[in-house]
């Protein structure tokens, strides 16, 4: 006789005689939305607090900058790390260390007196902080709790976490303007920790835990194993690396690769970090270029959720295309935008920007899973890792730019045309499943 869901031992339904209710997994995926939100906010930090350091110290754009790199760099890095961190050890443990490494980095520069101790702070701990809770936490918790609504998930945590990074900025600025740097870090520190005790209560590492199956799941319940997961004994390390040994023996891994690379160039690395001191050289006040920023992120919550809509129903690999070509068309034409402040043409970009901002994440994770199945998750944090360091490159070459020109156009420009070979990389990606024979 088989027995029902809830007469199985830890197993439990995910509805009652009364109704349905709501699956752990929302739960789960509601905390992990908010501790993304929360360490995305000291991401995008540097961007405000840049001019008043620069000011205060008489450090250069260009050291500046470097830490905002180490930061970037690290971030991607660690994330293919990250990924098999969490596979090894759990979710919880994991993300509440990072949150308390993203305090510290966040607090410890209020006694920095050289500029290479901003880089241990700015950009070692709060790069490694954030790295464990990049884009593969979103991914993370995407492929074990929803077999359903996967690619809607990935597009909401993903627009959790870029957001989170841009409508801070107002009220970092406006701190940072009326009572100092000092107490905007502490406040993104603050705020980091006060995240810690929601994870290590509600987060979970997978749906059998709560006796649950993953949400969407056509047979939860059909076999009390097959909700077990298994568990690679390998250590990270040596998952991570196997991951990308496979995935690198195929074109898509580096297609994907080549084009998040540049998606992070012209996000993270040059508009999250230079927009703000670009648009204050161009005589806008640092509160309002925060505030059109803050936009930015309201739009992109609107459009990565989209794109996590259109992953689950169009080919992934064509909505790549369209994000990176209309993308390139914003940068081309924003050095004529500037100088135009606040009028309707930069209103207009600030919108499409937005829109565009991270709407890559949800078919590249996607594409990534298609390709390399189980390995899927790991292999994105590679893809990830790719992401930063074009990023990283972005946001230190834009600081030199800036430093040996006196303006940012240079910059702008060389990164429309990046997107548009984005774009042409993107067409050229044959389907998933022979990127799995290749390999």
């Amino acid at each position: 006789m088989t027995l029902a869901p809830q007469q199985r031992p830890g197993l439990r339904a995910t509805g009652t005689a009364r109704g349905p209710r709501l699956h752990p997994a929302w739960v789960v995926a509601g905390v992990a939305l908010v501790a993304l939100i929360c360490a995305a906010a000291f991401r995008a930090a540097p961007g405000v607090l840049m001019v008043p350091l620069e000011e205060e110290n008489g450090w250069s754009r260009s050291s500046l900058s470097t830490a905002v790199g180490i930061n970037l760099l690290l971030y991607g890095l660690f994330s293919p790390f990250a990924a098999a961190l969490m596979d090894r050890f759990g979710i919880r443990p994991v993300v509440a260390t990072a949150l308390c490494l993203i305090a510290a980095g966040s607090a410890l520069p209020i006694f920095a007196t050289q500029s290479w101790q901003l880089m241990l702070t700015w950009g070692v701990l709060v790069g490694i902080g954030t790295g464990c809770m990049a884009l593969v936490l979103g991914a993370t918790i995407a492929n074990r709790w929803f077999v359903q609504r996967r690619g809607l998930v990935m597009g909401v945590l993903t627009a959790g976490g870029a957001a989170g990074q841009l409508v801070f900025l107002p009220l970092v600025a406006v701190v940072a303007d009326r009572v100092g740097w000092e107490t905007a870090s502490l406040v993104i520190a603050g705020a980091a920790l006060a995240v810690v005790p929601l994870v290590l209560v509600f987060l979970r590492d997978q749906p059998h835990e709560l006796g649950v199956g993953a949400y969407g799941d056509p047979t939860p319940y059909g076999d009390v194993t097959a909700v077990q997961p298994v568990v690679d004994q390998r250590g990270a390390a040596a998952r991570a690396v196997g991951a990308l040994r496979v995935a690198s023996r195929t074109p898509v891994f580096w297609a994907l690769a080549g084009g998040f690379a540049i998606c992070g160039a012209t996000t993270n690395g040059l508009i999250g970090t230079h927009f703000i001191p670009a648009a204050h050289d161009h005589g806008m006040h640092e509160t309002t270029a925060a505030g059109l920023l803050a936009v930015v992120g309201v739009f992109d919550i609107v459009g990565t959720i989209a794109s996590g809509y259109l992953t689950d129903r169009y080919d992934p690999r064509y909505l790549l295309v369209g994000y990176y070509f209309f993308r390139g068309v914003g940068l081309a034409i924003l050095p004529l935008l500037l100088d135009d402040s606040v009028h309707p043409p930069m209103l207009l970009f600030i919108v499409i920007y937005g829109l565009d901002w991270v709407a890559t994440v949800p078919p590249t994770a996607v594409l990534c899973r298609q390709a390399f199945g189980e390995q899927g998750t790991i292999v994105f944090g590679w893809v990830f890792a790719s992401h930063q360091i074009g990023a990283a490159f972005a946001a230190i070459g834009a600081g030199a730019i800036r430093d040996a020109t006196g303006e940012y156009t240079l910059a702008w420009i060389v990164a429309a045309v990046l997107c548009v070979l984005a774009a042409g990389i993107s067409w050229g990606i044959g389907r998933p499943q022979r990127a799995l024979k290749a390999a």
